[in-house]
C-alpha cells in the first residue's frame, strides 16, 4: 500500500501519468531520465543539454553515466543561453540556487527542436509551484527525502521518476 500511496502523491505533485518509485536517489533518477531520453528521443545528436545551475552531485553522476554510452553534456544558461543541438533536456526546477523560473519558453523551445524535457524538482516546493507537467515537462525526477522518509525506505532517499507518454520505457 505503502508505493501506491507514494506514487499517488508524486502524480498529483508532478502533473504527469505514470511513476516510479524504485530508483535510488535525485541524482540516479536524472541519469535514468537522461537515458530514457535517449532510448525514445527521434534526434540524431547525443548531447544531454544540462541547466547549468544544476545540483554538482547530479552534475557528476550525469557525467559518470554519460561518458560510457557516448553521451556529451552540454551545461547551459535556461535565463540567457540558447539551447543547442540536443535529444534532451534536463531542467532544474527549482534551480540548485533555489531560484524559481519560468521554464515554459525553454521547454516550449525544446520541444519544436524534438528534443524532450525532464525537470529535476523539489517535491516540497511542487506543494505550492505549477507541476512540470502543466508547463510541459515530459519526465520529472526528484528525491522525497524532504518529505521525511527514512533512509532505506526501500532505498537510500527513494527518488522518484515520472513519465507523460513514455509507458513501455519505464
Amino acid at each position: 500500500e505503502a508505493p501506491l500511496n507514494f506514487q499517488t502523491v508524486i502524480t498529483d505533485l508532478t502533473g504527469l501519468d505514470i511513476a516510479s518509485a524504485s530508483l535510488l536517489d535525485e541524482s540516479t533518477a536524472c541519469a535514468e531520465s537522461m537515458t530514457l531520453m535517449r532510448r525514445v528521443s527521434k534526434s540524431e545528436s547525443n548531447t544531454l543539454a544540462v541547466d547549468s545551475d544544476t545540483h554538482p552531485q547530479t552534475l557528476a553522476v550525469l557525467a559518470t553515466r554519460a561518458e560510457p554510452l557516448g553521451i556529451s553534456l552540454e551545461l547551459f544558461d535556461v535565463n540567457t543561453g540558447s539551447l543547442p543541438e540536443c535529444f534532451g533536456v534536463l531542467l532544474s526546477y527549482p534551480s540548485s540556487s533555489g531560484e524559481i523560473r519560468d521554464l515554459r519558453s525553454v521547454t516550449s523551445a525544446a520541444h519544436d527542436a524534438g528534443a524532450l524535457v525532464a525537470a529535476t524538482t523539489d517535491l516540497l516546493a511542487l506543494t505550492l509551484l505549477a507541476a512540470p507537467g502543466e508547463w510541459g515537462a515530459d519526465i520529472a525526477v526528484g528525491s522525497s527525502q524532504r518529505f521525511g522518509v527514512p533512509m532505506g525506505f526501500g532505498v537510500p532517499h527513494a527518488g522518484f521518476s515520472r513519465s507523460e507518454e513514455h509507458t513501455s520505457e519505464l
